[in-house]
């Protein structure tokens, strides 16, 4: 875990300085009288000045000590330390510099060259430096306060130096064991190190001692979704109690999508990528978050920018090629894909995706060899060979397919899909008995499917099995009400029972249905030419077809928009209104109630 706690200060807050009398400090023989002299009065407004929190006037004076004394360490230690409060930290450090090598046993101005390359990230620079502080001050009977201690800790776990970080940490929070923000930080050090229960116990502490310090609930949730428990309640009040901070919203997006609430945590992610457009991280999260819940379009916009910004990530490439499938693209996504494979030509995922990009393209033998190398690397991958098995029997190579499809089946028994691809090339090559097996023990994993229901009943009459057909067709048509084909199976199967009335009543039932459905298509045909004849300014030839698509099928809600919005640019707003209202009862009545 990174980290992301807020710094417990500014530099500033870290920084001890010694006010020297300049006459107490050697000067080169030739800086004259007159120049100490000046440089004294100098140093005193410069103190006076910093006494007043003026930083510009103090800056001002103690650069004038440091032109009047320059080979004087008061004066660079000063500047520099004005220059750190004023966050000038990459000039102080120049300064800083100079005190020191001035006046290496100066205690201070070691630790405030420390501090200061702590603050620009220089760890293996402020290292040496905070050691020699420590010495220098051990020697007097005195040590660092807490917060230089955290930035020693911080400098330490840096340079991978565990122990060391996490005993400086401890000096920390026992100089100061009421102080929320260092329980916090300390906990951040164990994360550092995956010693999650001890970051865990930290940031408790944290948050029992200041229970409105939003950092600590975003780290304690985090800690607890490493553990592979639930952080929703922890990250929910970080972000109640800071709702603009775009990390925290980031972080409890991110776990609720984890946890499957994509649509909560859409909005988080979107809030946190208003106030962060640059970050690729909250991109990706956001485009997985859209991918899941349907919004395509949206995810592959994300996962362009992303694979922009980085080209070489094989992850986020993936998921861009199979956004670009899903949304009937394959020729766009091969090239997607073929990238993501080859900087990870492990990616069993990646080459799954690409298999099926080729399926949609019709490359049935690209997608065959790309499948049979990614078996290589992975032969126990069920899904693999499933996904070979149907690629297959799309080649028409069924004898091949079997096995693939039976290794899916005993790699994973759980898996429906396997059982009912092996009935289906069954029930195809007339070997009804297996057919029946497999696709009823298809169904015992999923029932809801139609199809399979369909065809086990065609089989079971197949084999003479009347009851057993009857009843299979009727839980097809209870799926599929609008299909005719299992209406006309079950009539065959009542004939057989002596049963011609119920068998005439499944007929008639299968004729209607097929009369609605050439119907429905002869409305989409003329509500198409409606639509091609409004868009070339065709008024009246638009509207007569969109007329004769509701002659075909008068529920057809497109050829009521359709006609509306003919008759809306012919002046008739009345009669397109009526229509408007037409296709809003329509649709509302198709909602699932």
């Amino acid at each position: 875990m990174t980290r992301r706690w807020n710094r417990l200060g500014a530099f500033w807050r870290y920084i001890r300085f010694a006010v020297i009398p300049l006459t107490c400090v050697p000067v080169a023989a030739l800086q004259d009288a007159a120049n100490v002299e000046a440089a004294g009065d100098a140093y005193r407004a410069g103190v006076a000045a910093l006494s007043a929190n003026n930083l510009d006037a103090a800056l001002q004076d103690f650069r004038e000590v440091v032109r009047l004394t320059p080979s004087a360490e008061p004066g660079h230690l000063m500047a520099g330390f004005v220059l750190a409060k004023l966050g000038r930290t990459k000039e102080a450090i120049g300064e800083l510099q100079k005190a020191v090598g001035l006046n290496p046993q100066d205690a201070d101005a070691q630790l405030n060259l420390a501090l200061a390359y702590e603050q620009t990230g220089a760890a293996t620079n402020a290292i040496p430096h905070f050691e020699k502080a420590e010495d220098l001050l051990r020697a007097r009977g005195r040590g660092f306060p807490a917060s230089a201690l955290a930035a020693y800790a911080r400098c330490l776990a840096a340079a991978k130096q565990w122990a060391a970080a996490t005993a400086k940490m401890q000096e920390a929070v026992s100089a100061e064991p009421r102080n929320a923000e260092l329980h916090d930080e300390f906990g951040s050090l164990y994360a550092d190190q995956q010693d999650w229960p001890k970051a865990e116990r930290e940031f408790e502490e944290a948050v029992e001692l200041q229970p409105t310090l939003a950092a600590a609930h975003l780290h304690l949730g985090a800690a607890q979704e490493a553990q592979q428990a639930s952080g929703i309640e922890q990250l929910q009040r970080a972000y109640q109690l800071a709702p603009q901070n775009a990390a925290i919203a980031a972080e409890f997006g991110k776990a609720l999508a984890m946890h499957g609430q994509d649509e909560q945590a859409i909005p988080l992610l979107e809030h946190a990528l208003e106030v962060s457009p640059g970050s690729v991280a909250l991109r990706y999260q956001l485009g997985l978050a859209y991918q899941r819940t349907g919004k395509v379009q949206e995810a592959i916009a994300l996962l362009r920018k992303v694979v922009a910004a980085e080209p070489r990530n094989a992850v986020a490439l993936t998921n861009l090629g199979l956004a670009l499938s899903q949304t009937q693209k394959a020729k766009d996504a091969v090239p997607v894909l073929q990238r993501a494979v080859t900087l990870e030509p492990k990616n069993a995922a990646a080459r799954e995706d690409l298999a099926a990009a080729y399926v949609q393209l019709g490359q049935f033998e690209d997608a065959v060899a790309t499948l049979r190398v990614a078996l290589k690397l992975y032969p126990g991958d069920p899904r693999l060979h499933y996904n070979l098995g149907l690629a297959l029997k799309m080649q028409d190579d069924l004898a091949a397919a079997v096995p693939e499809l039976q290794q899916a089946q005993k790699l994973d028994p759980s898996a429906p899909e396997a059982p009912f691809a092996l009935g289906m090339i069954f029930t195809q090559t007339g070997k009804n008995e297996e057919a029946a097996q497999e696709l009823g023990a298809s169904l015992k994993l999923r029932q809801q499917n139609g199809e399979a229901w369909a065809t086990l009943g065609m089989v079971y009459n197949s084999l003479g099995k009347l009851p057993e057909a009857a009843e299979a067709l009727r839980e097809a048509i209870r799926q599929l009400p609008q299909e005719a084909d299992p209406h006309l199976t079950l009539a065959t199967v009542l004939v057989q029972q002596d049963q011609p009335k119920e068998a005439a009543a499944e007929r008639k039932i299968a004729a209607d249905l097929m009369r609605a459905h050439m119907n429905l298509q002869r409305a989409q045909v003329a509500t198409n030419a409606g639509l091609a004849l409004l868009k070339s300014g065709s008024l009246a030839d638009a509207i007569i077809q969109f007329r004769d698509a509701l002659t075909y099928d008068p529920n057809y809600v497109e050829a009521h928009t359709g006609l509306a919005d003919a008759l809306e640019r012919q002046g008739d707003k009345v009669d397109a209104a009526a229509e408007r209202q037409k296709a809003s009862d329509l649709k509302k009545l198709a909602e699932p109630q």
